[in-house]
């Protein structure tokens, strides 16, 4: 049971590393094909917008496929995509390759999350779930710092390495999952999925999630670009300060579980938001030496990621029978503002140079927690109100809870 949940837990590691690491390999992609970096870190973007617009229709569209074909197509596929992404001549055909993989990332994911519910004991769930998205987790921490390291020499040796880990996942599936839960026969269409957002709860949350990812993904696709000063172009170096940034976003999601459990979803997505517009405030300056540059390294993932556990968590409250759904229409969301962060830090590069672009983050950082400030306002209390007003005083005495 383990080992099919670490295999499933393998095709969201090589997912995760390569919707990631693209922004770790900028200089190289934009150097071989004669593109600006700007123009490179639209493969994120790409991806991204692919992944959000396509998960909820081919969910719907491959609702009744049985659960082991969609993994091992999805699997396919994306490594199939990658296959051509290290073999593109050109920007156009890479960029094409990259719609093709965020497919069978979007096919992989939602699927791997549901089927490792279904092969565990009810009272396991949680921890399956755990370790199959700690994938993502794990790519951020040493997927895409050794995606940056091989890349530092031929950027193509990174899509090999994500088309080794997608092919060591479909052979291992392929050979020990079998017998899965047949898909429930009633799976919703796509018009119930995207339902919930005429809930103006719903919608809010989406809205900060977005907003969040979008601040947050404007300096981090093009972070080689801001440290580039403490760095010097040096690959190993700019590795050192991922390798540091996913550590430290596997302490921010233990953080933040815990954060919001004790203190409130509220207070984590305010503080996390603030933490990470200072954060970006300070990168200007923080970026001209390593030391510096590794203590940002440190920061934003701690704030980032806590807010990352904090989004889903609120949304997954709002209606816990829907839960599955709701968390759906978070991932749509965290993809949409990555690719809008791709061409918001573009446009921030263009406008105001290589050193100070951060600062923009800085506004959208803010806008996201005002955002946050807005639509988490706790209600208040019908019956202190009514307490409050003299002439309803004795009213609101008989309506107190004995």
């Amino acid at each position: 049971m383990r080992l099919r949940l670490l295999l499933l837990a393998l095709g969201t590691f090589a997912m995760g590393t390569d919707s990631m690491v693209i922004a770790g390999i900028l200089g190289p992609v934009a150097d071989d094909l004669d593109v600006s970096v700007s123009a490179a870190g639209q493969l994120v973007t790409v991806f991204a917008l692919a992944y959000a617009l396509l998960a909820p229709v081919l969910a719907t569209l491959t609702a009744g496929w049985p659960r082991r074909r969609l993994l091992l197509t999805a699997l396919a596929v994306f490594t199939a995509a990658n296959v051509l992404s290290a073999l593109a001549p050109s920007y156009g055909p890479l960029l094409a390759t990259r719609v093709l993989a965020a497919a069978g990332a979007a096919l992989y994911t939602p699927t791997a999350n549901a089927v490792a519910t279904t092969i565990v004991p009810p009272e396991r769930r949680g921890r399956a779930l755990a370790t199959v998205l700690g994938g993502m987790t794990v790519a951020t921490a040493l997927g895409v710092p050794l995606g940056t390291w091989l890349g530092s020499a031929d950027w193509r040796m990174t899509m090999w390495l994500v088309v080794a880990l997608g092919a060591a996942a479909f052979i291992g599936l392929a050979l020990l999952l079998r017998e899965l839960p047949e898909p429930p026969a009633a799976a919703p269409g796509l018009r119930e999925r995207l339902t919930p957002l005429t809930d103006r709860r719903v919608l809010g949350a989406a809205a900060t999630t977005f907003a969040f990812f979008l601040a947050f993904n404007s300096v981090y696709i093009y972070l080689s670009t801001a440290v580039r000063p403490a760095t010097g172009g040096d690959a190993q170096r700019l590795s050192l300060i991922l390798l540091v940034s996913g550590v430290a976003s596997v302490a921010g999601s233990w953080v933040g579980g815990r954060a919001v459990d004790r203190f409130g979803v509220r207070a984590v997505l305010l503080t996390g938001s603030c933490a990470a517009a200072l954060a970006f405030t300070t990168l200007p300056w923080a970026a001209r030496s390593m030391p510096t540059a590794l203590g940002y390294a440190v920061v934003t993932p701690l704030a980032g990621w806590a807010v990352s556990i904090a989004l889903p968590h609120r949304l997954a409250s709002l209606d816990p029978a829907n839960a599955p759904l709701l968390i759906s229409l978070n991932s749509s969301a965290l993809y949409l503002g990555i690719a809008a962060g791709g061409g918001a830090g573009s446009a921030a590069i263009a406008l105001l140079g290589d050193r100070w672009f951060p600062l923009a983050a800085t506004t959208l950082a803010l806008a996201a927690a005002a955002l946050a400030a807005l639509t988490t306002r706790p209600r208040r209390n019908p019956a202190r109100l009514t307490a409050a007003t003299p002439a309803t005083g004795a009213a609101a005495t008989a309506n107190k809870p004995s």
